[in-house]
C-alpha cells in the first residue's frame, strides 16, 4: 500500500458531496476531504453546483492524522507552488514622495465624535451654529444688513 505524503498532488474519484465539503476515493481503500474552504479561491455557497458524485479531480494532500483522516485541498493543487517572497523595499522607501504629500495647510479638520446628544442639546447647538454663522454673513456684507424701504 503506498504511504501519502504530504504536499503530494493525488488524483481521485468523487463518492460524497454534503455543505461542509466533498469526500474523495484515492485508491487501495484511502479517502480524504476537501473541506469548502478547500474547493476554490472564491466563496462557494453550494457546492453540489460545482461538483457530482463521480468527477475525477487533483487535490494536494494537506494533512494526514494520526487516525488515517486525510485532509485535501483543490485550490491548492492548482496554484503554482510560492516561491521566494519579493523583497520587501525598505522603510524610507515606502515613504509618499514629494508630489504625494498634501501642500501645507491644506488639512481638512474634522471634530471628534461625541456622545450622542439630547434632542435639546443638538438644538441648541444648532441655533448657536447657525446664530454665529449669520453674525459672520452680516459682517461681511454690510449692505445685507439694511432694508430697503418703499416708497409710495
Amino acid at each position: 500500500m503506498q504511504q501519502l505524503t504530504v504536499g503530494e498532488i493525488v488524483e481521485g474519484k468523487i463518492t460524497g458531496i454534503t455543505n461542509f465539503g466533498i469526500f474523495v476515493d484515492l485508491g487501495n481503500g484511502k479517502s480524504g476531504m476537501v473541506h469548502i474552504s478547500e474547493v476554490s479561491r472564491t466563496y462557494i455557497n453550494d457546492i453540489s453546483e460545482l461538483f457530482k458524485v463521480g468527477d475525477v479531480v487533483k487535490a494536494k494532500v494537506m494533512n494526514v492524522s494520526d487516525d488515517g483522516k486525510i485532509s485535501l485541498s483543490i485550490k491548492r493543487a492548482l496554484e503554482p507552488e510560492k516561491t521566494e517572497a519579493a523583497p520587501r523595499r525598505p522603510r524610507q522607501e515606502r515613504r509618499p514622495t514629494e508630489a504625494q504629500r498634501p501642500a501645507p495647510n491644506s488639512f481638512t479638520w474634522t471634530p471628534k465624535k461625541q456622545e450622542p446628544a439630547s434632542f435639546e442639546e443638538m438644538m441648541n447647538r444648532f441655533k448657536q451654529t447657525s446664530d454665529e454663522k449669520f453674525s459672520d454673513l452680516k459682517r461681511k456684507n454690510p449692505e445685507a444688513n439694511r432694508t430697503k424701504r418703499r416708497t409710495r
